[in-house]
């Protein structure tokens, strides 16, 4: 019996599906043990679910509710895999937490797919929590939920890929006034807290072609006018995760 067993070690990296998934449980229980991540990804967006559904901020066409929780999905997006994984990993960076996994045998591409996977069940969390809110203040969505899915997959992907990029080849205090900066901007300006049909129509048209604009009417046209998934807006978040995961994973430094 002895003579079959083996006991001399067997060193080597583990398989990369192992490591992408100790990666991303581990990046999602760091999110949750950081309360000012939870107040900007949880809390925040049920408090603007109800915010943006009062009346007199401005007119709406049809009922408020219908516009504003496919909006606030889009700011659940945004939040998660732009603002809030452009900040923690850039104080990673800083701090040298990246790298030390880089002396490790994790890849560049295991760490960039094990926080878009975190990403990913954040926000499961997070579409539950809006939506219970958004049913208890009487939403009717429409259209299919699958390419609601499809689009919160693609815009994820497409922030994720900028907020690593960010993060992985700037200062970290520069990460983090550039990334509040942005979620400011696009709070405004990508279709979330204001429609896009109040801009000028030449204004609309650009801001159309960024990854928050293009989710925000994706979903609108899905859970909003009951489409089905529109194909502007999917190629323009297809394009941006393309572009902003493949330069992540190129120019992302450890330190």
């Amino acid at each position: 019996m002895s003579q079959l067993l083996d006991w001399r070690p067997a060193p080597g990296a583990a398989p990369r599906p192992q490591m992408l998934r100790a990666q991303a449980a581990m990046e999602l229980r760091l999110t949750l043990r950081n309360l000012e991540q939870v107040g900007l990804t949880l809390v925040l967006p049920l408090l603007l679910t109800v915010v943006l559904n009062l009346p007199g901020l401005y007119a709406l066409e049809g009922r408020r509710i219908d516009f504003v929780v496919p909006s606030v999905i889009t700011l659940c997006v945004l939040s998660a895999s732009f603002t809030g994984l452009a900040i923690s990993t850039g104080f990673e960076r800083k701090y040298g937490v990246l790298k030390r996994l880089g002396a490790t045998a994790l890849p560049r591409s295991v760490l960039v797919s094990g926080k878009l996977g975190a990403v990913l069940m954040l926000e499961a969390v997070q579409l539950l929590l809006v939506s219970a809110l958004g049913f208890a203040l009487g939403w009717h969505p429409h259209g299919d939920p699958l390419a609601a899915m499809v689009l919160v997959v693609f815009g994820s992907a497409a922030f994720a890929g900028l907020a690593l990029l960010l993060a992985g080849t700037l200062r970290a205090e520069v990460t983090l006034a550039a990334a509040n900066l942005l979620w400011f901007v696009l709070l405004f300006g990508g279709g979330i807290a204001i429609p896009l049909s109040h801009f000028p129509d030449g204004v609309a048209t650009v801001l159309r072609l960024t990854p928050a604009a293009a989710l925000s009417d994706g979903l609108h046209s899905v859970l909003q006018d009951g489409s089905g998934l529109p194909v502007g807006p999917t190629l323009v978040l297809a394009i941006w995760a393309a572009a902003g995961l493949a330069a992540a994973a190129r120019w992302f430094r450890w330190e």
